[in-house]
């Protein structure tokens, strides 16, 4: 099975990817885990991303999707696979259509108010990186971690107004593939607001498992 995972910042689509994984037996495939693959091989199109992201430029489109048609390409996809980050965009989806055919495109819905939540609320120790939040999972004492005593803060891209440009190009630049994939009759949406367990089990009733 050849899925596709969609959602905003904050939906869970890891996490979800993870489980996913152990259900469907498939391998999780991510852009930045493709780029950082690729740069660690060395391989040339490796070499040609390390330029591009040690100048602080974003991947181009043509190589990001070389480098995805060369990674599809490997054994371990012969089943299926779960891509995670892309296509972002629909020229991406159009040149994926061209190597692979998806049979679902899975897009886990969560609402602005909700993204805001998550990750406004997250906090990470400065010392040993340990994640909390200040609505689901509190540090014992304010602002120091629970599990080192380093102190516990707000990452700047967990601040509103980062998270607002988070989505915004979200709507703009992946938003449109949920209405490029429904009508093609690939898309089904999933409710990411419950607990995972249950979003879980929503997904397997979305494949027909």
């Amino acid at each position: 099975m050849k899925l596709i995972f969609l959602g905003p910042p904050g939906a869970g689509k890891g996490t979800l990817a993870a489980k996913a994984v152990d259900i469907l037996n498939l391998p999780h495939i991510s852009t930045g885990a493709i780029f950082r693959s690729a740069m660690a091989a060395a391989t040339p199109l490796g070499l040609k991303v390390k330029a591009i992201v040690e100048s602080g430029k974003l991947v181009d489109d043509a190589t990001t999707i070389e480098l995805v048609k060369e990674r599809l390409a490997q054994d371990d996809t012969k089943k299926g696979y779960i891509l995670d980050g892309f296509p972002r965009t629909i020229p991406q989806a159009q040149a994926l259509a061209k190597f692979s055919s998806v049979d679902k495109v899975v897009n886990f819905e969560l609402p602005d108010s909700a993204v805001l939540e998550r990750l406004g609320g997250r906090r990470v120790c400065r010392k040993c990186g340990h994640n909390f939040h200040m609505i689901f999972d509190k540090p014992k004492k304010e602002n120091v971690c629970d599990h080192c005593g380093g102190e516990v803060y707000t990452r700047d891209d967990d601040r509103p107004e980062a998270i607002e440009k988070r989505l915004e190009v979200y709507r703009a630049q992946t938003a449109p593939l949920i209405e490029f994939y429904r009508g093609k009759g690939l898309l089904v949406d999933v409710d990411a607001r419950p607990a995972v367990d249950k979003v879980v089990e929503n997904f397997k009733r979305s494949l027909g498992m």
